[in-house]
């Protein structure tokens, strides 16, 4: 099958400004930036989109660090971390760590903001970096100690940038201002805001740890990608993300610039309800599911219309996470065997089914489609929202969802595989032998027993075919020539790592 795409491109007008673009920022020393959409909020706890979240990790400190190229866990706030057993951890906290107004971090914001965000009343915007705390308390005078409701073996995940400490007299008096005018004590502080279009940060000096290589960043809001992109060709941005792979790749003959693709922790996939209209659909049928695996031809389409650091994957998980198997079942492209198990299971002259597109471009499913129709599975795409099409596939009204999901960043199929089959709402499978392997490895600290229970699950999940996995996702960022920084695996930027060659 020839697969074709509608290709969007930047006018020859927009590109001609890169023969002309001047690098002025690397002189004095200041890194201009491009999001498409303004932050909500500033406050870490109560923003939800990948900008905001990543302003607020240069603002903010964690208690701990975790190396992204390792997936090692060391020391920021606290000087490191003890498991007591497997429902506590203890944190000594280092004594020289100043928030940005100059007042001296304590033991005591600490105990404040671990407390204050896992409280029932404070609506932490994501429950699950803060659910799992029963309390937190002294163990000494300069010592943490966290004690879990259960085992939880995400929490060094979350110790990490995804619970900041925030200084309690200043929240106490200033929470309404906290999403606007943020103190934190990480490597870069606010200092000139207008919401909604234009955020200035500059280096903080008294920050404890390496201090950032670039002394100053300017955050912009630039909704429309065109102007964003002559801009970055005329030298007025130094970095954009998002890039689409067509524009990516005409961007890349440009002189002064250069694409980034970075591989990522978000997925694509389409989920298959075995329980739509009452088990009375095809989908009831595991020949069917596996059908609608084979039909599709997932490295063709990977390789036409998504590109870069992109992979086809196999399990319901990212491979870059923790607890991903390698070695379950996968399904070729082979249109012959998918009209084979259609004629197994009943259907013979093939199947109509609806599909539910939630957020991955429409030519990808064009694509698929079309590849499906060959192996006798008539597609009728329809386009939702994505909170309107979460919401019909929880409720059961939805036979087939393509969307994709990005597991919080975090590198653990406890964000993934868990999420979609540990009879959530978001399970529609409910198989309960892949419920009662994922609560083991959930609630277990033994990474061993952890990536045996994972494994098995996700090989039922597999066999069964109660998805249909695509790909990871690549990132694609493009840059100033001499800017040195790349986006991190689980989808942040964290500009505190960038340089000037």
């Amino acid at each position: 099958m020839q697969l074709t795409r509608t290709v969007k491109l930047v006018s020859a007008a927009l590109l001609a400004l890169g023969a002309h673009a001047a690098q002025a920022n690397k002189a004095d020393n200041s890194l201009n930036i491009a999001f498409d959409a303004a932050p909500a909020t500033l406050d870490a706890y109560k923003e939800s989109d990948r900008p905001g979240l990543a302003l607020a990790r240069m603002v903010f400190s964690g208690l701990l660090q975790k190396n992204q190229d390792t997936g090692e866990f060391g020391p920021a706030i606290a000087t490191g971390y003890k498991f007591v057993d497997d429902t506590t951890i203890e944190l000594p906290i280092r004594k020289d760590v100043k928030f940005h107004d100059g007042t001296l971090l304590t033991i005591d914001d600490v105990l404040y903001t671990l407390n204050l965000v896992s409280s029932e009343g404070y609506k932490a915007r994501f429950q699950n970096q803060v659910a799992w705390i029963a309390k937190v308390e002294k163990a000494s005078d300069d010592t943490v100690r966290i004690k879990m409701k259960t085992p939880y073996p995400l929490a060094l995940e979350m110790l990490s940038e995804n619970l900041p400490i925030y200084p309690r007299k200043y929240y106490e008096a200033n929470q309404s201002d906290m999403g606007a005018k943020p103190i934190g004590t990480g490597p870069y502080r606010l200092v000139e805001s207008l919401p909604g279009s234009r955020y200035v940060y500059e280096r903080y000096e008294d920050y404890f740890g390496p201090k950032p290589a670039v002394q100053k960043l300017v955050v912009r809001v630039l909704p429309d990608a065109n102007t964003q992109y002559a801009e970055l060709l005329s030298g007025g941005l130094d970095w954009i993300w998002r890039v689409p792979p067509d524009v990516a790749k005409r961007m890349e003959k440009q002189p002064t610039v250069t694409v980034k693709s970075s591989s990522i922790m978000r997925i694509s996939y389409i989920s298959l309800n075995p329980r739509f209209d009452d088990g009375k659909s095809p989908l009831a049928k595991q020949e069917v599911r596996q059908a609608i695996n084979h039909a599709i031809d997932r490295e063709a389409i990977r390789k036409a219309l998504v590109g870069g650091a992109s992979k086809v994957i196999d399990a319901a998980c990212n491979p870059a996470q923790f607890g991903c198997a390698a070695d379950v079942q996968s399904y070729k492209f082979d249109p012959a065997r998918a009209k084979q198990l259609l004629a197994q299971a009943g259907y013979p002259n093939g199947v109509t089914l609806d599909l539910v597109i939630s957020a991955p471009p429409r030519a990808i499913l064009d694509a698929a489609s079309a590849q499906m129709a060959q192996a006798g599975i008539k597609l009728n795409l329809v386009e939702q929202q994505y909170g309107t099409a979460m919401t019909n596939w929880r409720e059961g009204k939805i036979a087939m969802l393509s969307s994709n999901w990005g597991s919080y960043g975090i590198a653990d199929a406890a964000l993934s595989t868990s999420n979609f089959f540990r009879g959530g709402p978001d399970d529609q499978a409910r198989n309960p032998e892949v419920i009662k392997y994922l609560e083991t490895a959930d609630t277990s600290v033994d990474r061993e027993l952890r990536a045996k229970n994972y494994g098995a699950a996700q090989e039922i999940v597999a066999e069964q075919a109660y998805w249909v996995p695509l790909w990871n996702h690549s990132l694609n960022a493009v840059q100033a020539k001499d800017l040195n920084f790349s986006v991190d695996g689980d989808e942040f930027p964290r500009f505190y790592k960038a340089s000037w060659n």
